[in-house]
């Protein structure tokens, strides 16, 4: 278990450089919350997650995942590219005319990997919901991940998503929130403070975990720890404490990164604290 969290810590470095290369190129974007999530989306894809990259838009036989706060897209990018979905060298072409790489995930550019439209905050807890119901329908005992924004529960069509998920057993959904507490004007606490999130959850009747969603080990055994426990009548949701701007000393835990592009100074400062370990594009 050591030796693959070495590696995972490994690729995780090599998208956090992506991440910061991206959107330096373009100047435009949203790195803070992505650097977050790296582990959590490496932790994912290349373990915990059963999926196939030569992808087949219904997903039959696959775990699937949904992401909500779309705007993290360039390290959805960097993942789906560096597990084999499409050539990594297509990063270069993030937000540019005519890429399919847009700043939020959409499907009609046909780019594989991405099932939804994502970026609307808050519609993709119901999608994956209905992706989750359909296996069920089809028998199918794959797992539906998602990923949402903390910022992203205060708009309220999440809340009758978590009211409909208990009431209908949706127990092969494991629904994480990226717990941040920033968001794109400043503190959640205190923008819309949140409360007890894995307590609403709780009493709505899911299944809660917490996680360190930085720490590899951690996300990994949580993780894996909630694809075992589906099936149980419960939907699970996973409340993952996270930093904004992880792996980069000046980034890390302001909202002023959650939308904007480095200079070519800060670029160079943030790169050299991330080993290139897969190779820049």
């Amino acid at each position: 278990m050591a030796k693959e969290i070495k590696e995972l810590e490994k690729v995780a470095s090599q998208v956090r450089r992506d991440i910061i290369r991206m959107v330096y190129d373009c100047q435009s974007g949203h790195p803070g919350g992505s650097l977050g999530c790296t582990d959590f989306l490496v932790a994912l894809y290349f373990r915990v997650m059963k999926h196939d990259p030569k992808f087949n838009m219904n997903g039959i036989g696959e775990d699937l995942f949904f992401l909500s706060n779309g705007h993290i897209s360039p390290v959805f990018y960097s993942v789906l590219a560096r597990s084999g979905y499409f050539d990594v060298e297509e990063l270069k072409t993030f937000r540019k005319l005519n890429s399919r790489l847009q700043g939020h995930p959409t499907t009609h550019e046909h780019l594989p990997g991405v099932r939804v439209a994502s970026g609307s905050l808050g519609q993709g807890l119901s999608v994956a919901i209905g992706a989750a119901l359909t296996k069920k329908i089809n028998k199918d005992n794959s797992v539906v991940f998602s990923l949402h924004g903390d910022g992203e529960l205060q708009e309220g069509q999440n809340w009758e998503a978590i009211m409909f998920a208990p009431h209908n057993k949706v127990d092969n959904l494991i629904a994480t929130v990226d717990f941040n507490g920033q968001q794109i004007d400043g503190p959640t606490s205190s923008v819309l403070s949140l409360g007890d999130i894995g307590a609403k959850f709780e009493a709505f009747g899911w299944e809660v975990l917490h996680a360190d969603g930085n720490n590899m080990t951690e996300i990994v055994e949580t993780l894996e720890l909630a694809k075992s426990r589906t099936g149980n009548g419960k939907p699970i949701a996973i409340i993952m404490k996270t930093e904004m701007g992880k792996g980069v000393d000046f980034m890390e835990g302001s909202h002023k990164w959650h939308g904007i592009a480095p200079n070519a100074e800060q670029l160079a400062a943030g790169l050299a604290q991330l080993e290139e370990t897969l190779g820049d594009y």
